[in-house]
């Protein structure tokens, strides 16, 4: 298939091209009202339309005769657990929860809070909660009991459905603890909290509103899918807001099915019955689209995995999991592969397995540096496309779509739009980029299936954040460029684009050329402010175990690199190497709060940070470098 006729015809008319895609659904009720502007500003796709996810993601395949497909490998190395869970038993669980969540006085409309650990139960209570119509907000588990509660306040569930602890490497994380915590700090209390035992050894301390999920589910009758209008929401997933309040990001039902069906076959290339495994957390955007929803849409084996890519037990994790599972389509962060490199540079690890299964590696999330897609094409012999999307769109808005067209994978690039996303580069004043021109990162409305309908209880700040500072455009809030043969470059956040001297640089192509330094597993690059130009950057690095090189020495190498590549006008100068950089669970770098420590300003930490005794190790090699004045910290 040609993929320029094919993206061209989805942008040409998207009416007629997102019709066809539709009737790969099994609707209830087709729609015939196939896209309609909405009161927001926005768009509405196929609003007569009616259908059920839960019932696309389960029931169709056993109708069709796949009831005996492993649907999840449940696979836990922190907890040497592992299950395998076809669709028949996933029938079984999904629906008596459902009717367990009908006795406890839920229904179409109502909201319910997810706070669960990577374990089976917390695919269950997301299905479950679709099956009804029940609206479900996942707050991933390495959120506090203040940012839950933030959660609590704003989205007001009927119900909290929870487990009594996580495992990480070295701990219990009291995931019950905190929801108490968080209840206590919520002004808005709901009526129940559904606790699932992990039995692991852990006291669930009891309150009077908690309910056993064992014995909700043994007495519950089985639920059937209830039909919903497409426009139903069918979830709200918070996201950083720049205001430091977090955004309910409102998806529908109908819209989502038919642009995650449409991304398993024509983005990620993955036929019905391969097994797909996005190495994410249910609690991001990945995890709903494509550990949950995206996968199972498509009759996929999806991989529910509880650990990391290192210590558990080594470097080699992942690849046991590709192998023993016969993993065709792999996603994950640049985040992992470089844990993975640092640990294993030369991939002797990676060796031990058979990866011939492996078609294609994924990798999104952050920008991907190029030492690390370099790296990893070489150890795994696959084609290795980093992509580019938002938890807003909820699909990949730039991509290789190798479902369509493989084409030539161009470093640092996300490669093309994807169908139905009219991507355009404007400068400031509204006017369009030339190529190679670093500008705003648009999307021509209307946006294709499955984006975001709206902020929850919140439609100003949905207008004001995405629709209002370029007219007829959504605003991703990434700066970019497009090149002379179409690939398009994502340079990062706005807030990532620095000016010195009058010049606006992108920090993302300097981390570029100190992540290719030999001795460097890691770093990060930010402005800083500089009384002379404004600002200018500053890099931290992390080296690559058994490295042993001078600071002085490195800094003045990379520093010249950096000169060689971008030039003079950059004015990088400064380089300090650090033992770690400081990363939500998720495994993004904090760049922002490095840069407000060296700025002087006062910051807080945030509660996704991963390891707060990072700070002090960061505060400690600014001091002796004699960068910011360190002003009284507290978390958020």
């Amino acid at each position: 298939m040609d993929h320029s006729a094919f993206y061209d015809e989805s942008i040409k008319n998207p009416e007629g091209f997102w019709k066809q895609q539709a009737e790969s659904l099994d609707w209830k009720i087709a729609p015939s009202r196939i896209l309609e502007s909405s009161q927001n500003g926005s768009h509405n796709w196929f609003a007569d339309g009616q259908l059920n996810m839960s019932y696309l993601c389960i029931d169709k395949h056993i109708e069709n005769g796949y009831g005996d497909q492993v649907a999840i490998y449940y696979d836990s190395p922190v907890t040497q657990q592992k299950e395998q869970i076809t669709f028949d038993k996933l029938y079984d669980e999904v629906s008596r929860f459902a009717g367990g969540l009908v006795k406890l006085g839920l229904q179409q409309g109502d909201t319910a809070l997810i706070y669960m650990p990577m374990i089976p139960q917390a695919i269950y209570a997301m299905l479950a909660c679709a099956r009804i119509g029940v609206i479900h907000s996942v707050v991933f588990g390495g959120f506090a009991p203040h940012e839950l509660a933030i959660r609590i306040d704003d989205c007001k569930p009927k119900v909290i459905l929870t487990a009594s602890n996580g495992v990480e490497i070295e701990k219990i994380v009291p995931y019950k603890p905190f929801v108490d915590e968080a209840m206590e700090l919520a002004n808005f209390k709901p009526k129940s909290v559904v606790v699932f035992d992990r039995k692991l050894g852990v006291e669930i301390p009891h309150k009077a509103y908690d309910i056993d999920y064992d014995e909700l589910l043994a007495k519950a009758p089985k639920a059937k899918a209830v039909v919903l209008s497409s426009t139903h929401p069918l979830y709200i997933l918070y996201t950083s807001g720049t205001t430091g309040t977090p955004k309910g990001i409102v998806r529908d039902t109908g819209g989502y099915a038919t642009a995650l069906k449409f991304s398993m076959k024509y983005v990620y290339g993955a036929d019905e019955g391969d097994v797909y495994w996005a190495a994410s957390d249910v609690g991001w955007v990945v995890g709903h689209s494509y550990i949950v929803y995206g996968p199972l849409l498509n009759r996929n084996s999806t991989v529910l995995f509880e650990g990391k890519p290192i210590r558990t037990p080594d470097a080699s994790t992942f690849w046991r999991v590709i192998s023993e599972y016969g993993v065709k389509i792999m996603f994950t962060a640049p985040t992992a592969i470089r844990a993975i490199k640092k640990e294993d540079p030369e991939g002797a690890l990676l060796k031990q397995y058979d990866l011939s299964c492996l078609k294609y590696q994924f990798l999104a999330g952050e920008r991907c540096d190029v030492a690390t897609l370099t790296w990893t094409k070489e150890k795994l012999q696959v084609p290795v496309i980093d992509h580019w999307w938002q938890t807003e769109s909820g699909w990949p808005m730039l991509a290789n779509m190798v479902g369509v067209e493989l084409q030539d994978v161009k470093p640092g690039s996300a490669s093309f739009p994807v169908c139905g996303y009219d991507i355009r580069i404007i400068d400031e004043d509204g006017e369009s980029c030339k190529p190679n021109q670093e500008g705003y990162v648009l999307v021509k409305l209307p946006l294709p299936p499955g984006c975001l309908l709206d902020v929850w209880n919140n439609t100003e700040r949905f207008v004001s954040g995405y629709l209002q500072k370029f007219p007829g455009y959504y605003f991703s809030g990434d700066g970019g460029y497009i090149d002379e043969d179409g690939y398009v470059f994502i340079t990062g956040r706005v807030d990532d684009i620095i000016n010195v001297a009058g010049h606006r640089l992108s920090t993302a192509e300097m981390e570029e050329v100190v992540a290719s330094n030999k001795a460097v597993a890691e770093c990060a690059v930010f402005g800083v402010h500089c009384e002379l130009k404004g600002q200018k950057p500053l890099g931290l690095a992390v080296l690559k175990s058994g490295v042993t090189v001078g600071e002085t020495e490195l800094s003045q190498e990379i520093v010249k690199e950096v000169r060689h590549e971008i030039g003079a006008v950059a004015s990088f100068k400064d380089l300090l190497v650090v033992k770690r950089l400081p990363k939500t669970r998720s495994g993004k770098i904090l760049r922002k709060l490095l840069r407000n420590i060296a700025d002087k300003d006062e910051y807080q930490i945030p509660s996704t940070i991963d390891d707060v005794a990072i700070i002090d190790e960061i505060e400690n090699v600014y001091q002796k470098n004699n960068i910011g004045i360190f002003k009284t910290k507290q978390h958020e």
